[in-house]
């Protein structure tokens, strides 16, 4: 394990003295209107990002912004309601202190969730989808500045593999359809025009969107193994009808929540408080 930072280390120190130790089956992060789940919870805590030092305030609708432990079918689990962008403040390391923290108070892996547009018009609006890669087109990372060896991070299988299984068996355990997808970053905060959505699906994208990979990064730099899920809100811009705005995003987010929700509850039933490595 990486000797934690000072900054997570007090954070770290101020939620163990709330109850927040671990260890967890997993951490989640929720996307855009993607925290619904959170009511599913049994014996929950929960915390303020405003009150936990390092943690960044969402400032994104959508994002709740609070800090949860308790347990969901039956593993105790941390889930974090809301991320910070890099686009609200440049930032791509914005997330590293609830990550850091995350490892810290004994997350055993992190589950991802995003709202995210297709390039595939057979994988439509309401559709979850399990990412295989990414592709960062921002030109940001949050490792830029870091010094020393650990910066280089290998990301050849960064979206853990095993996860991945538990989640399509999940999915077909509930009765869900899980498609898989590469998923390409763009920085945001405006959308993609039509000519960036042709050009990343020659790359071999499936779907776009403006999160999720920054964490991906700091995961493997923490050691924590990844998984994540993305719910289709749109089509990318120009195809089809494909004319995405945020309040599309929420709205088609809320829909697939009980889909989603009943997707991670059966993932999270399939770990141990320690997941596969």
């Amino acid at each position: 394990m990486r000797e934690p930072e000072p900054g997570v280390q007090a954070a770290a120190g101020l939620l163990r003295a709330r109850g927040f130790g671990g260890p967890f089956a997993c951490a989640i992060v929720t996307g855009t209107g993607l925290g619904g789940f959170v009511r599913d919870l049994d014996a929950t805590l929960s915390v303020s990002y405003a009150q936990i030092p390092g943690f960044p305030a969402p400032r994104v609708s959508g994002h709740g912004g609070r800090l949860h432990a308790g347990r969901l079918a039956g593993r105790r689990v941390l889930v974090l309601e809301g991320r910070a962008h890099a686009y609200e403040t440049g930032d791509a390391a914005v997330m590293r202190v609830p990550l850091g923290v995350a490892q810290v108070l004994g997350a055993e892996a992190l589950l991802l969730t995003n709202a995210s547009g297709s390039l595939r018009p057979a994988v439509g609006p309401g559709s979850l989808v399990a990412l295989t890669d990414h592709i960062n087109l921002s030109g940001l990372n949050p490792l830029i500045g870091e010094a020393g060896d650990a910066r280089f991070v290998p990301m050849v299988g960064a979206y853990d593999a095993g996860l991945r299984a538990h989640l399509l068996e999940a999915a077909r355990e509930s009765g869900i359809a899980l498609h898989q997808g590469v998923y390409a970053w763009f920085s945001g905060p405006s959308f993609e025009t039509p000519a960036e959505v042709r050009m990343v699906g020659h790359l071999g994208a499936d779907l776009v969107g403006m999160s999720t990979v920054p964490e991906v990064i700091l995961a493997r730099f923490y050691g924590l193994p990844v998984a994540a899920l993305s719910v289709v809100t749109n089509l990318g811009a120009g195809i089809g009808d494909g004319d995405p705005h945020h309040e599309e995003t929420k709205a088609a987010a809320a829909r697939a929540g009980d889909d989603l929700a009943r997707l991670v509850a059966a993932f999270v039933a399939r770990l141990s408080t320690s997941a596969p490595r």
